[in-house]
Order: C-alpha cells, then structure tokens, then sequence
C-alpha cells in the first residue's frame, strides 16, 4: 500500500489547534535556530519550551512524515502480509514515525514512543489526545536507549532521523539494541546526504552479520554495490502549506526531501525486486534507468518497441521496486 506523502487530516487538525495564535515570524526565528544546532551534529537540546517544539514540528514534521512513510510503503510492498500489533518509537520526537506506522499498518495496536527530550515528548502526546488511533500513545521521556534496553520486544521498531545524533560507539550499541527489541522487524530512516547513507550502511552492515534479511531498498544482503561519490538515496516530493512556506522562507508550493532507510527482517522476504536508484530517462526510443539488482548496478534499458514493457518501465519512479530486471 502507497501511503500519501501528507500528514493524515487528524494529525494536521492537531497541528493547526496547536498553532492558532501562534506567530509564524517567532516560529520562523526559532525553526532557524534549531535547524542551525542540528545542521553542526547536535540534537533536540535546542528545544526547550512548547514554543520551540511547536516551531519544530511545523518546520520538519511534513517532510519527515513523507519520509516514513515512503519507507514505509516500500517495505510494506516487499512484505505485504507483515501486520504488526506493537511498535517501538525510537527517537519519536513529536511522534511523527507512529502516524505514519499508523498509515501503513492498520494492525498496530500499541504505541510506545521514546525521546530524550520531554517537551517533544509532550507535544507528541497533545497532538495525539483526540486520535482515534493514537490517544493511547505510551511516551517514555529520558535516554531512549538506555529506555529500549528495559522495554519488552515489539514487532516493529522504527528510528527516524536519530543515528545521526549520536557518536558512533553509541551507534553501534542503538543499532544492537533495536534489533535485539524488534521481534519481526527494524526501520531505520536517515537525511538522504553521504553521512547519512553511510550511518545506514554501517547499521546495515552490522545487522546482517546479526542474521538479519534486508526487506528493503536492497534486493539482496550483499555488499553495496554504489561506488563513491555515488550514494544511495531517495526523495520525496510534499506539498508546503501556506503556515509553512512562511516558517521555510519558501515561494515554491513544494517541498523535496532526500532520504535512505533500510528495513531489516527476522526471516527472508518472500519476494524482492530491482530498486530504481535515480530518476529514470524516458525518451522516445527508450526508458533507461539504473536499477540496484541482486547481481548489482544495472543500467537497464527497456525499448519502445516492447510495447508492453516500455509502458511499464515510463511508470518507473525514483525508489520503485520493479517487477522484473529486464
């Protein structure tokens, strides 16, 4: 199931109650600042009152939640029997990873969510008081880590934009420790830049010598076949709202986020496909496009004079998974 980009209509209800009132040139200013501590490697420290946080959310919270769920989508593809009854929020900030997990899996029952910073932990909670699903949301403020290692397993746990946060030694234990929790399946998602590719291909790395199967982007458990300076990444187009173009300083009615996840399983996916790793060229003679394979990097080249698969192949997007390697 494809889960739209935009934040559900209760979620969005949510955030608008919250903001009424609220000065878009103060929220701007203070968007800026945090945007400033996160940009040189710090964390939420900079989020100090329901001010801050709500500047935060409506800055990051509509990308953020188009890249969950484009993560989640992909996955859900590969898996698409997988239904989860409990998550495990890591590093949930004002919730963002759980509507979208919501989205994506109508099974989940049980929501726990963990951050070590207790005023997004708060606004996490208002935005969810009147949902239908998440009103019974568990948040756990304090060190999400050291909260992980005394929680009981959840079918799925999901970490957005929180490796990079931490050093690297603390990295690896995180990584060890979601995995350690997640009874089915691990969710990481990251900024779509060279750093964050390679925190999700060191997690990735460690992981499958763990015994995990990579469910998706990758078709396969081998190496990364990409050759710097290439990465992988994805991107997901969102449309802004009027509140925030204002916040972003933006004229364009869109937003684009870059981002690389990787979902992880206890047992094989039934069934993985070729990733389309760029924005495929369609042109009259021909759809080319390059695909991540089970045997690598392939630049596949699909003629239009195969009626049928030319067709199929000017369907292709950036991040599809494809039906055959042809």
């Amino acid at each position: 199931m494809m889960i739209a980009p935009t934040l559900p209509a209760e979620l969005k209800a949510a955030l608008d109650a919250k903001l009424q009132g609220f000065s878009r040139t103060d929220a701007a200013q203070r968007s800026r600042k945090i945007s400033t501590t996160y940009r040189a490697g710090g964390g939420s420290g900079t989020i100090k009152s329901e001010a801050d946080a709500l500047a935060y959310a409506l800055a990051r919270m509509p990308a953020t939640y188009a890249a969950v769920a484009a993560s989640l989508s992909a996955f859900t593809e590969t898996a698409p029997d997988f239904a989860p009854e409990t998550l495990l929020d890591v590093g949930a900030g004002p919730g963002t990873a759980s509507w979208a997990a919501a989205v994506a899996f109508s099974s989940l029952q049980s929501f726990t969510l963990l951050d070590a910073n207790a005023t997004l932990s708060r606004l996490a909670l208002d935005l969810a008081r009147d949902s239908s699903r998440l009103s019974d949301y568990r948040c756990l403020p304090g060190d999400a880590a050291a909260n992980l290692a005394e929680l009981p397993q959840a079918d799925l746990v999901v970490a957005s934009y929180i490796i990079g946060e931490i050093g690297e030694s603390d990295q690896r234990r995180l990584a060890e420790t979601m995995w350690a929790k997640a009874r089915h399946a691990l969710v990481v998602i990251e900024p779509g830049t060279p750093a964050g590719y390679a925190r999700i291909l060191a997690l990735r790395q460690q992981l499958i010598a763990d015994g995990a199967y990579v469910a998706a982007p990758c078709p396969h458990e081998k190496p990364c076949p990409l050759i710097a300076p290439d990465w992988c990444h994805f991107n997901q187009r969102l449309p802004r709202s009027q509140a925030h173009r204002q916040i972003k300083g933006a004229e364009v009615p869109f937003e684009d986020e870059r981002f690389i996840y990787v979902a992880l399983t206890r047992t094989p996916p039934p069934a993985r496909s070729p990733r389309v790793l760029a924005p495929p060229a369609i042109g009259k003679a021909e759809v080319t496009a390059k695909l991540c394979t089970t045997e690598g990097v392939e630049l596949a080249k699909v003629a239009r004079r195969d009626k049928a698969a030319y067709a199929g192949a000017r369907r292709w997007r950036w991040g599809d998974a494809v039906l055959s390697e042809s």
